[in-house]
């Protein structure tokens, strides 16, 4: 067999998986890869920013479902990757990343740009390597992407030392994934947990589906809708999961939690049977704990046994992938169908009545102004434009609970929002991941001020490649939830939140070759936006909004979801209610 350079191993083995692009930034210890990438039909896109290259990788992962791809090398491009690695664990984004390591010999011995990346990084990833033998170093990387999309989602880090980049062996093939020592998928549901499970859900008078991002994880769409429609219960989503369910069909209410609508959390508090499918029963969502769904048994379903019992205690768990439990599940409630009485379903009608009227009387609402520009009309008018089909990545703040509210979805992996960890400065970064996997769809990054401050290097990347991204800063001059916060909680003492230098737009985006503008008139809203979007490359436009505007509903922290601040008073009287 022909002898191959540990670097041309390497990129033999990504092409094997099906990698399309790789994010990433070279340096001295990982030269050798990029020296056999100079003749390899790889693309690789230079990012500006380490961290940003794991953003980029998890924007395309999103996107497409398949692993993303970063690099970087040694030291503090290795370290540089850690926010981005927490942020797609947290999220459960299968990501794999490929790292440099000084060579063997100075490994311990404090050499330049050494840093003890497979440390660092073990309770960043779901699994890591170091390898330190270039005859180990295929089947690693397979492995890699074996562990990354397989069971629950997450990143990867492989780190390579220099010697083994530049040692030669043969290419000894995509070997069997499983079973892996230690590695063990439940994917099917047992047929017990299955005939329990419909059991649970036709004693139930007031079932309430709460769905998450596991929905979208295991491409269970369209089962989670099959199911919704047999039992004729609710949904509602979580941030992580809008789009599991389009946003126009009947059954969705909407998303829960600390900004969920009036109906989605009073409909979850209010339910005797609550169906929680690949979600964590995180703070965000379930608000005080003892409070969430209080007379409610507990259906959880996880591919990840150890989120069962841990937040909330199941009455009944299943451990399984999303869509294959949904699949069994929705073949047992059509059979089962004729052992739901007359009077338990008329129950359940008029439960769902129920909901759908508190949807209808309390929508997302606020106050119009014919003066400033309301983040909220921003959003809606955002949402008219990308008409539910539009891949659309957000910061972390205001915007991005505005865009989760008033953006529809009408298909899984349309939306994109760091949710778990919370990384201001994932929205840019994240676009060019997505625009890269799906050329062809209309790519939104909607972004906060604060954020977009710490993605503005990535402009360099979105020009270098081309990339018609387009880019809307909701700009209100201030870190707008830190803002909010200070305001309600705080006593109105607003400390270190003012963002007073905020670039000319048209000059910055001019400054990197791309088109911008901005606008700070209601008047001229419609105008901007219209000519930002027939652009036909990349275009910034910087939105002027109401600066002291707060996101409602809101739970305050420790509050039950039941318990959420609708609006203030002195607003109620004028809101105009959105979609």
């Amino acid at each position: 067999m022909a002898l191959l350079s540990g670097a041309q191993i390497l990129l033999e083995s990504l092409a094997r998986e099906g990698a399309e692009a790789v994010f990433g930034y070279p340096g001295g210890v990982t030269l050798p890869i990029y020296d056999v990438l100079y003749d390899h039909p790889l693309r690789h896109v230079l990012v500006r920013h380490e961290q940003n290259a794991v953003f980029a990788a998890e924007g395309y992962a999103r996107a497409t479902g398949k692993a993303g791809v970063c690099m970087a090398t040694s030291g503090p491009g290795a370290t540089n990757l850690t926010t981005g690695l927490v942020d797609a664990l947290m999220d459960s984004i299968p990501v794999v990343a490929i790292t440099g390591q000084v060579p063997q010999a100075l490994i311990g011995r404090d050499a330049f740009q050494e840093a003890d990346t497979f440390g660092i990084s073990r309770s960043a990833t779901k699994h890591n390597y170091l390898v330190k033998d270039v005859r180990e170093l295929s089947q690693t990387i397979h492995e890699a992407f074996y562990i990354a999309i397989s069971g629950r989602p997450g990143p990867v880090l492989v780190d390579i030392t220099k010697d083994v980049l530049l040692a030669e062996a043969p290419y000894s093939g995509q070997q069997a994934m499983e079973p892996l020592r230690g590695y063990r998928l439940e994917v099917e549901p047992t047929p017990e947990a299955v005939e329990r499970a419909v059991e649970f859900l036709w004693n139930a008078e007031r079932p309430y589906i709460y769905a998450g991002g596991g929905i979208i994880s295991s491409g269970a769409s369209e089962e989670l809708v099959r199911f919704s429609e047999l039992l004729e219960a609710p949904l509602a989503h979580t941030v992580m999961g809008l789009g599991g369910m389009p946003a126009g069909h009947p059954n969705y209410i909407s998303m829960l939690g600390m900004h969920g609508s009036y109906a989605a959390n009073l409909g979850i508090t209010h339910c005797d049977a609550l169906i929680g499918l690949g979600v964590r029963f995180d703070d965000r969502v379930t608000g005080r704990l003892d409070k969430f769904a209080p007379d409610a048994k507990v259906l959880h379903v996880d591919i990840d046994p150890a989120e069962i019992n841990k937040n909330r205690r199941a009455d009944l768990g299943v451990v399984g992938d999303a869509r294959a439990v949904l699949k069994r599940l929705n073949e047992r409630l059509a059979e089962t169908r004729g052992t739901l009485g007359k009077k338990r379903r008329q129950t359940r009608l008029a439960w769902m009545q129920h909901i759908r009227e508190m949807k209808r009387e309390h929508p997302f609402c606020y106050q119009g102004s014919s003066e400033e520009i309301k983040p909220q009309c921003l959003m809606e008018k955002l949402d008219e434009i990308a008409g539910g089909d539009s891949i659309v990545t957000v910061d972390v703040g205001q915007h991005q609970m505005w865009a989760a509210q008033y953006l529809r979805f009408n298909a899984p992996r349309l939306w994109q929002s760091s949710s778990g960890l919370g990384s201001m400065g994932f929205g840019v970064p994240a676009a060019v991941g997505a625009k890269v996997a799906c050329p062809e769809r209309q790519v939104i990054a909607i972004v906060g001020d604060g954020g977009f401050m710490m993605s503005i290097p990535e402009l360099g990347t979105i020009a270098s490649n081309r990339l018609p991204v387009k880019i809307i800063v909701m700009n209100n001059n201030t870190l707008g939830m830190v803002r909010q916060w200070q305001e309600l909680f705080y006593d109105k003492r607003y400390s270190e939140i003012d963002i007073t230098s905020f670039p000319d737009a048209s000059l910055l985006a001019a400054s990197f070759g791309i088109t911008g503008g901005s606008v700070a008139s209601p008047e001229d809203l419609d105008d901007a936006l219209q000519h930002a979007f027939a652009e036909p490359g990349p275009y910034l436009l910087n939105v002027q909004v109401a600066p002291e505007e707060c996101v409602y509903p809101m739970v305050p922290a420790g509050g039950a979801v039941s318990e959420m601040i609708l609006q203030p008073e002195s607003q109620a009287a004028e809101a105009v209610a959105g979609d």
